[in-house]
C-alpha cells in the first residue's frame, strides 16, 4: 500500500506545487498580494508564514492546491469592483488582483498550466541529455496471419517511416502512435525494397495488458517489431536537440489528448481508458518500482495532463477564467455576477460529472463493479 501511496503523493506534491508556483510567481511579479499558498485541500497539516505575509501550507487532501490572492472573496469579485474598492485603502488597492490590467491577470492565470508544461520539458530535457533518446528504426519482423496488418498488405522486413503523418524515429514510437490514433484507419508509410508505400490499416480493439500488467483496451494491428539490422541506436543529445525533442513531446501529448477527447465526444473513442486519482495512484506506484527515470517520465506526462486540462474553457478552471477575460476584452467590461454564476454552475456540473465518470472507471478497473 505504501509503495503506491508514497510515490503518488510525491508526484502530486511536485506537479501541483509547480502549477501553483506559476500563479504565485507572476502574482508577486505584478504586485498582487498572496495570502495563501496551499498544497492540498481541507484542514492544514502544517505550514508557515513568510515575511511578505503568505501562508505556505500542506493540507490533508492531496488532490490539488490553490493560491489565494489578497482581497479575493469569491470568484465573482471582478464584477463588483466598486463595492470592493470601498473596503480597502489606496495602499491595499495596489495589491488587489481584480484591479490589475487585463493582460497581467491573464498572465497570472495562464502561468499555472504553462509551468506544468515547462516542468515536463525540463524532465524530458534531463532524460534526453544525460540518459539519451532511442533512434532505432522500426522494422516489421512478423505479420500475424489474418491480422489487420496482414489484410492491409504489410509484410515482413517493411521499415516503418511514419504513422498518421507522424515520423517514426524509433521502435518505441510505433505502439505510442497506434494507441493514440483515433481514426478508423491508421496510415502506415513504409519503405519496402527502397520504395515508399502507403497502407491503411483498420485496427482491432483487444483486451490486453500494458507493460505494468494492467488490463486495457488496446488498438492492435498484429505485427512484431525489431531493430533495423539488429542495431539499437540510443543517443545522448546535445542541449539544442534535447530542447527540440522535449518541446515536440509536450506538443504531441497535448495534440493527441485533444484528439482523444474529441473522439470520445463524438462517440468513437474508448472512454474506459479515462482514469482518475485511483488509477493514477496505482500506475504511479507500479512505475516507481522500475526506478527514478520511469517515475520522472510519469511525472512529466501527468504534469502535461494537468496543464492541458486546466486550460479547458470550463468555469472553475484556469481556462474558464481566461475565457471570461477574453469576453471582458471583447465587451469592454466584466460579465455580470449573475451571468458568471450561471457559467460556474455549468462548470461545476461538468467537473463533477467528469470526476464521477473517471472514479467509476477506476473502481471498475479494481474489480469493484
Amino acid at each position: 500500500m505504501l509503495n503506491t501511496i508514497v510515490p503518488f503523493i510525491v508526484l502530486i506534491l511536485v506537479v501541483v506545487f509547480i502549477h501553483e508556483y506559476g500563479h504565485y510567481y507572476f502574482a508577486r511579479k505584478y504586485g498582487v498580494g498572496v495570502t495563501d499558498f496551499s498544497i492540498g485541500f481541507g484542514k492544514e497539516i502544517f505550514g508557515w508564514k513568510d515575511k511578505s505575509g503568505t501562508r505556505w501550507k500542506i493540507c490533508w487532501i492531496p488532490l490539488g492546491g490553490y493560491v489565494k490572492f489578497f482581497g479575493d472573496r469569491n470568484v465573482f469579485s471582478q464584477s463588483d469592483q466598486e463595492e470592493v474598492l470601498k473596503k480597502y485603502s489606496s495602499e491595499d488597492q495596489k495589491k488587489l488582483f481584480i484591479l490589475k490590467p487585463l493582460y497581467q491577470r491573464s498572465l497570472i492565470v495562464a502561468a499555472g498550466p504553462f509551468a506544468n508544461f515547462i516542468l515536463a520539458i525540463v524532465i524530458f530535457f534531463f532524460i534526453y541529455t544525460f540518459v539519451g533518446k532511442d533512434f532505432t528504426p522500426a522494422v516489421i519482423n512478423e505479420v500475424k496471419k489474418d491480422s489487420p496488418a496482414y489484410v492491409a498488405g504489410l509484410k515482413k522486413n517493411d521499415i516503418i517511416i511514419s504513422i498518421d503523418n507522424q515520423k517514426v524515429k524509433s521502435i518505441l514510437e510505433v505502439s505510442k502512435y497506434i494507441i493514440m490514433s483515433t481514426d478508423e484507419y491508421i496510415d502506415f508509410n513504409i519503405s519496402r525494397s527502397n520504395q515508399e508505400m502507403l497502407f491503411k490499416v483498420k485496427p482491432e480493439m483487444v483486451m490486453s495488458e500494458d507493460n505494468l500488467g494492467n488490463k486495457i483496451n488496446k488498438r492492435m494491428i498484429g505485427i512484431q517489431l525489431g531493430a533495423y539490422n539488429n542495431e539499437v541506436n540510443h543517443v545522448k543529445l546535445g542541449p539544442a536537440k534535447s530542447l527540440y525533442y522535449s518541446i515536440s513531446e509536450v506538443y504531441f501529448v497535448c495534440s493527441s489528448s485533444l484528439k482523444y477527447l474529441l473522439s470520445m465526444i463524438k462517440g468513437s473513442g474508448d472512454s474506459s481508458q479515462l482514469g482518475g486519482p485511483i488509477r493514477i495512484a496505482k500506475i504511479t506506484g507500479q512505475v516507481a518500482e522500475f526506478g527514478l527515470l520511469p517515475f520522472l517520465s510519469m511525472m512529466a506526462y501527468i504534469s502535461i495532463s494537468l496543464g492541458l486540462i486546466n486550460l479547458f474553457p470550463i468555469p472553475l478552471l484556469d481556462g474558464g477564467h481566461l475565457m471570461f477575460y477574453g469576453l471582458e476584452k471583447v465587451l469592454g467590461k466584466p460579465l455580470s455576477q449573475k451571468t458568471q454564476e450561471g457559467f460556474f454552475r455549468i462548470g461545476l456540473f461538468l467537473l463533477l460529472s467528469l470526476m464521477f465518470f473517471a472514479t467509476f472507471n477506476d473502481l471498475k478497473d479494481l474489480g469493484l463493479f
